[in-house]
């Protein structure tokens, strides 16, 4: 007898006993599935359902053919197909069957490419075999099971595709945490990053945490990987760049052999679909930005506007221009120069003796250390390399022990975000390999995952997974309070709903709710508490502890005019011996025209303060 006669045979009788459910139908589908060849799985498992993950995964041996999710007899396909979960499995799984164990609806990349129907129910009793419609089914699952996904080439499909399945890791890893376990290690993974790493962390954005985490780490995993053959979800922790020991430390526990099974389904298409790109084509263009774009930029923003475009916008995640950036950092490097006598500027790699914090005596650094607080995907690191690398063209053999020497040891960054802290990781790694500069074993990229305007609070010592979060903690803790950071840079995000609250940055910006001792008197005093607001107040208190420096940023210009601000205006004057600003005028609100297309319709500025040493002469340091 057919497998199909035998299948529609089962889910007749167990229809026919009027007590079915949608699971009933399972065992005869999975039966049917492992029928259609010997080397077929079709995995079904309780946890994952519980997760609102696909019904089943349908494996060949070890390569995943496609996923399968299945409806009660009855259902409409129509309108299921329309509903979020479909559209989220559309978007993430490119090989797909929906079913209501009696009509078969089968899709390659979100679109349908055959439907069949091996009958119907007749007068809701029994269920009318279709004698053409079993040849038909038959020849779906066929093409199901031969079919092959395009293979992803283009930076934009597979942000899609990574977009699509972080989605779903992340929903699984929510709805896990609402189990009866709670989620089991997840949620003692979200406790320690809660307790070490990011004050009140909530499932929701632990689960979005979490779930770049996977999605970003197998893909820079991938990246570094030579013979795609050997590249899976278990060994993407030992194919990480040496680079960032951070991710590397626990990657393993976060997506390896240990990974809750409930999204193991989801993390292992990623791998899937990872291993079959052309990382070649993908990445030809990363680390080359050109005169207005930077691909690796691209490729995040694409990501973040499929993934969740309000998280997006939240934190202010877009595009820097590079005419922008190039201005910035000659900006600085001229100040240096000719304010502070500094002859080589960023590439300036003279040390300095200053006091020891934490003990007695003094400790010698270099002077000019540099900051970007919101490093993003490493668009003003990579331009400063860039810049500093032009001045080695006469004398590149000088450069590798330049980099090892004076330059790794003098860039920082911070970053929230862990997608793009992962790529500013890989970026600025390509970058410097491409540069001729080859890292040692033991030596790392100073960019810290990190949340720049949370206080730095000592953490106890602690074993295991959270001890690992401590030491990048830890370190980023170094740089907010104690290293002499002399240039703070880069493109803080702005979001006049800010979701940074802690009351350190808060208990900061409270310094400009005042005008000569005297508190504003407004009514709403919003604006003051605008990210952007509380990034400029870091630098500025970093500075002051420091003693001297440079603060260069883009923001927003609302705080030039707007009375709300004058007390921050004050403040920021009695900080800084000098203060210039570039006011970009482009607020469709007030009309503006901006000064120049290359800087697009943008209603930032570009703030230079520096203030200089006052236990120093000029020429000294």
């Amino acid at each position: 007898m057919n497998y199909l006669q035998v299948y529609i045979q089962e889910v007749s009788q167990v229809y026919q006993s009027q007590n079915a459910t949608e699971h009933s139908y399972r065992p005869a589908l999975k039966k049917l599935i492992e029928s259609l060849d010997s080397g077929i799985q079709a995995i079904n498992e309780p946890k994952r359902i519980a997760c609102g993950a696909p019904d089943f995964v349908v494996n060949n041996g070890v390569l995943e053919v496609g996923h399968i999710e299945a409806k009660d007899i009855g259902v409409t396909l129509k309108k299921v197909e329309k509903t979020s979960q479909m559209l989220r499995y559309f978007d993430a799984l490119g090989n797909l069957i929906l079913t209501d164990y009696l009509e078969f609806r089968w899709y390659v990349q979100g679109e349908l490419r055959l439907s069949a129907s091996l009958g119907s129910i007749y007068k809701r009793k029994t269920i009318k075999i279709d004698d053409h419609g079993i040849n038909e089914v038959e020849q779906l699952f066929r093409q199901f099971l031969l079919t092959k996904v395009p293979q992803v080439t283009t930076p934009k499909d597979l942000a899609k595709r990574m977009a699509g399945l972080a989605q779903l890791i992340r929903d699984a890893i929510k709805t896990a945490l609402n189990d009866d376990d709670q989620g089991g290690m997840l949620r003692q993974q979200l406790e320690s990053f809660e307790r070490v790493l990011i004050k009140g962390l909530t499932g929701e954005q632990f689960a979005d945490m979490y779930a770049q985490t996977i999605c970003y780490g197998l893909f820079a995993a991938r990246c570094n990987t030579g013979n795609v053959q050997t590249f899976s979800r278990e060994t993407a922790a030992f194919k990480l760049p040496k680079t960032n020991p951070f991710l590397r430390s626990i990657f393993g526990q976060i997506a390896g052999p240990d990974l809750d099974e409930r999204i193991t389904w989801a993390v292992d298409t990623l791998a899937n679909i990872l291993q079959q790109t052309d990382m070649a084509e993908i990445l030809k263009d990363f680390g080359k930005p050109t005169r207005k774009e930077d691909p690796v930029v691209h490729f995040y923003e694409t990501f973040l506007a499929e993934y969740d475009s309000k998280m997006r916008e939240s934190r202010g995640v877009y595009y820097t221009p590079e005419p922008v950036v190039n201005y910035i950092i000659k900006s600085v490097d001229y100040v240096l120069q000719h304010k502070f006598n500094i002859s080589k500027g960023l590439a300036d790699a003279k040390k300095i003796k200053v006091p020891n914090l934490k003990g007695e005596g003094d400790i010698e650094t270099h002077q000019v250390l540099i900051l970007d607080p919101a490093v993003g995907t490493g668009t003003f690191m990579h331009s400063i390399i860039d810049y500093i690398y032009d001045s080695f063209k006469s004398q590149k053999g000088m450069w590798s022990s330049y980099v090892s020497q004076h330059l790794l040891p003098r860039l920082f960054g911070f970053e929230l975000l862990m997608a793009p802290y992962t790529v500013a990781h890989m970026k600025l790694g390509l970058q410097l390999q491409e540069l001729g500069y080859d890292f040692s074993s033991d030596e790392r990229l100073r960019i810290y995952l990190t949340n720049t305007l949370q206080e730095a609070f000592q953490i106890p010592p602690a074993d295991g997974f959270m001890n690992r979060i401590r030491d990048e903690a830890e370190a980023a803790k170094d740089v907010k309070q104690d290293v002499p950071v002399m240039v703070i840079l880069g493109n803080p995000p702005y979001s006049y709903e800010s979701v940074n609250t802690d009351p350190w940055i808060v208990g900061l910006v409270r310094d400009y709710y005042q005008v000569d001792g005297k508190p504003l008197g407004e009514r709403n005093p919003k604006g003051l508490l605008d990210d952007y607001v509380k990034f400029i107040r870091f630098a500025q208190h970093r500075v002051s502890e420091t003693g001297y420096g440079i603060v260069a940023l883009i923001t927003n210009h609302g705080y030039l005019d707007n009375p709300t601000f004058r007390g921050m205006r004050q403040n920021l004057m009695q900080t800084f011996d000098e203060v210039y600003v570039l006011d970009l005028h482009g607020n469709s609100k007030k009309k503006e025209v901006v000064y120049s297309e290359n800087f697009y319709n943008s209603s930032w500025c570009v703030t230079l303060s520096l203030t200089h040493p006052t236990n120093y002469h000029v020429g000294d340091y």
